[in-house]
């Protein structure tokens, strides 16, 4: 019985550069992970635990992933996975209107400070503060605008359901 060697074992040498082009390609072009730094020194009035606080950060951070797609997408489905009450319906609205204006949006989070500020004695919900730095740019029918870099704070309030931390209020505080 004959069997095939993949091509990548035949010629170990010839892999590993091309990895490393498609690795380097894609952090140049944007799929590199923001610096996150984690403040939770000062949350009250119940303390938070380590795994708690990893799930909140986790999935505060695919949050912006997903309004980052759907802001990208004019797709307010995508929102579903991670917001709800008043964030989703005002993320929404922005998908409605850019839609309406034939434009897209663009994000890129470099940088996030988090001070998780407030974990409620019951456990159903955490109030955090988010300094953010991104890069945005606007997309209007095809034609690339100017790109911006903000930097931004952040009030979010986000509540537990069964298998995630979703955004219940996202909020911008003004400098």
């Amino acid at each position: 019985m004959k069997t095939s060697i993949p091509l990548f074992m035949r010629r170990p040498g010839k892999l590993f550069p091309l990895a490393w082009a498609i690795v380097g390609g894609l952090l140049l072009s944007g799929f590199a992970q923001p610096t996150v730094r984690v403040e939770a020194d000062a949350v009250g009035p119940r303390s938070l635990e380590d795994q708690t606080r990893t799930a909140v950060v986790r999935d505060y951070l695919q949050s912006w992933k997903s309004m980052s797609a759907a802001l990208q997408d004019n797709r307010a489905d995508l929102l579903d996975a991670f917001y709800l009450g008043l964030a989703k319906e005002k993320l929404a609205e922005a998908v409605r209107e850019q839609q309406e204006l034939g434009i897209r949006t663009n994000y890129r989070d470099l940088s996030h400070h988090l001070k998780i500020v407030f974990y409620s004695p019951e456990g159903l919900s955490v109030q955090l503060l988010d300094t953010v730095e991104y890069n945005m740019q606007i997309v209007d029918h095809d034609q690339v605008l100017a790109p911006q870099h903000v930097r931004a704070r952040y009030v979010a309030v986000l509540t537990p359901t069964e298998v995630r931390w979703k955004v219940r209020v996202f909020q911008a505080q003004p400098d």
